[in-house]
Formats: structure tokens, C-alpha cells, sequence
């Protein structure tokens, strides 16, 4: 049965990013604002619904080592994998102000994640805690990322306007559905693969720490990877970066936000690598993203295999 489940969540996932991709790059267009703002927001918001989930649930059951380490190893995955597999199907471009603003931003989320969970070296505290004060701040930052979001997309649809008189003429009703069908889908989808592959991988005798850092990590972002490999299929190639890093700043900033505002969050010693790890390789993408504005095949098959080489590094570090 376990299994039976698993193979639908996967159906679920690949049916519902289609569907999510479609309708989303159609209502883009008939709000005459860029697919990257689509992509930064509606899409990334959306596929990091199960991330959210798994984490502030985990804050509730005071299950701190799953609530950051579910961030923290999915932002890893995203970034090496999701980005490496989606150029290596399709070349992603990279626009200017992802350059200049949101891959930034992306690292300076995480950078205030390693200053606030250094309670001990920084104010020499007893042990390391997310507390509700660094939500705080967290969602202070995700906030301003919001206001930054909405400037971007005004600018946007009154250039759209001044360039078109006439707007493009789309079918709101089926897109609608479409987007909110989609992501349901992707959503459901993505909780019976986790639920499945959790309840599978105990069973063959892994820790819960190791399944959190591992499958949980990797089964919550599966919507960004078969939404971002939907998209780049699609040749939509900037709903499928922007995707990616929408979704590692809503993970940061608002899931972990949220989730340390409902408990305090204790921080295990071995994150600390993890997080550094992750600053390193979002500096690599911006490296990256800036050679002809585009990250290619080969510097996708350098991701990719940066995250086996990360997997291999976490099974024998647990």
C-alpha cells in the first residue's frame, strides 16, 4: 500500500506542476507582468507550501532539528540539484535583476540565518536558539523582500501598458483553476511522497534525523524540481529560476519565521556546516548566473553533482 501511495504522490506532482506551470505563465500574461516576478511569488510560494507544512508542524510537536534542518537541506537541494538538472534539460537565463537583487537577497537571508543562530560564540548564551525574537526579524526581512516583490511588478505592468494598448486576452476562469488545481495537486502530491518514502525509509532502519535531513529535504522540494523541470520543458526558463529563488528566501524568512515565533528553536551543532555550505553554493550560482547571463549545461552538471557529493558527505556524517 505504502508503496501504491508513493507512485501516486509522484503522479499527483507531475500532473499538478504541468497544470501549475500553464496557468501561471497564462495569468503572467494577462497581468502583463514578467513570468521571474510570477515565478518569484505565486510559484514559489506555492511549491514551498509542503516545506512550510512539515516545518511549522514540526515547531508545534517541538521537533526542532526537523523544522531547520527540512530549510536548510531543502534550500541545498534547490540550488544544486533542482537548478543543475532543470540547465542541464534546458539552459536557464538569467535576468539582470536576479543578478543584481533577488540571488542577493537569497544571500542575505541565509547569512542572517548563521549570524542568528550563533547565540553562543555572538552573545555568549548557554546554547544556540531560533527564538521568537529572530522570527521576528526574519519575517521584518520577508516583508521588506514583499514590498521589494510588488514595487518590481507596479514598474513592471505600467511598462507592459505603456508598450501594449491592448492587454492579452486569456481565459481567467480555466487559469485560475488551473494554477489552484495544479498546486493542490503538487501540494497532496508532494505530503504522500514524503509520508511514503518516511514511512518506507524507517522501516528499512534510518534514523528519524537522517530521514529529515535526506528525504524530508529532498520529498518537500520536489515541487520546485518537477515544477522547475516542467518550466524549463516549457522553455519558461525565468519562472523556473525564479522559482528556485523565491523559494529558498519563503523558506528562510517566512517558514522558519513562523515556525520559531510558535516555539523557540533549538539548533543542532552539525547545522552550522550545513548553513555555511549553503551560503557557499548560492555564492556559486550568483558566480554562475553572471557568465553570459545564463546558467548552462556544464555549469548544471557541476550543481548536481555538488549535491551527490553533499548526500554522500551527510550519510556518513549521521
Amino acid at each position: 500500500m505504502t508503496y501504491l501511495l508513493l507512485i501516486l504522490g509522484f503522479a499527483l506532482l507531475i500532473k499538478g506542476a504541468d497544470y501549475f506551470v500553464e496557468g501561471a505563465s497564462k495569468i503572467a500574461q494577462g497581468l502583463q507582468v514578467s513570468p521571474l516576478l510570477i515565478g518569484l511569488t505565486i510559484v514559489a510560494f506555492g511549491t514551498s507550501s509542503p516545506e512550510a507544512t512539515v516545518s511549522i508542524v514540526a515547531a508545534f510537536e517541538n521537533n526542532a532539528g526537523v523544522a531547520i534542518g527540512n530549510v536548510v537541506g531543502s534550500n541545498i537541494f534547490n540550488i544544486t540539484f533542482v537548478v543543475g538538472l532543470t540547465a542541464l534539460l534546458n539552459p536557464l537565463s538569467v535576468e539582470d535583476e536576479t543578478i543584481r537583487k533577488e540571488i542577493p537577497f537569497t544571500l542575505l537571508a541565509s547569512a542572517v540565518l548563521l549570524v542568528l543562530i550563533n547565540d553562543v560564540l555572538l552573545q555568549g548564551m548557554s546554547e544556540n536558539l531560533i527564538t521568537r525574537s529572530d522570527g521576528l526579524i526574519f519575517l521584518l526581512f520577508f516583508a521588506i523582500f514583499l514590498y521589494y516583490i510588488f514595487e518590481v511588478a507596479r514598474h513592471n505592468r505600467e511598462k507592459g501598458k505603456r508598450a501594449s494598448a491592448l492587454p492579452m486576452e486569456i481565459s481567467w476562469g480555466k487559469n485560475i483553476v488551473f494554477t489552484l488545481g495544479g498546486l493542490a495537486a503538487i501540494i497532496f502530491g508532494g505530503d504522500l511522497v514524503v509520508s511514503s518514502a518516511t514511512e518506507l525509509a524507517i522501516s528499512f532502519g534510518m534514523s528519524e534525523t537522517l530521514v529529515g535531513l535526506t528525504i524530508v529535504a529532498v520529498g518537500t522540494s520536489l515541487p520546485e524540481l518537477i515544477t522547475s523541470i516542467t518550466a524549463a520543458i516549457k522553455k519558461q526558463s525565468e519562472i523556473a529560476l525564479g522559482n528556485i529563488v523565491g523559494s529558498n528566501i519563503f523558506n528562510i524568512l517566512f517558514v522558519l519565521g513562523a515556525a520559531s515565533v510558535i516555539s523557540p528553536l533549538a539548533v543542532d551543532s552539525k547545522i552550522y556546516v550545513d548553513v555555511i555550505l549553503m551560503i557557499v553554493l548560492t555564492s556559486v550560482l550568483l558566480i554562475f548566473s553572471r557568465t553570459y547571463y545564463k546558467v548552462g549545461k556544464y555549469e548544471g552538471m557541476i550543481l548536481a553533482v555538488a549535491y551527490v557529493i553533499y548526500m554522500a558527505y551527510i550519510l556518513m556524517r549521521n
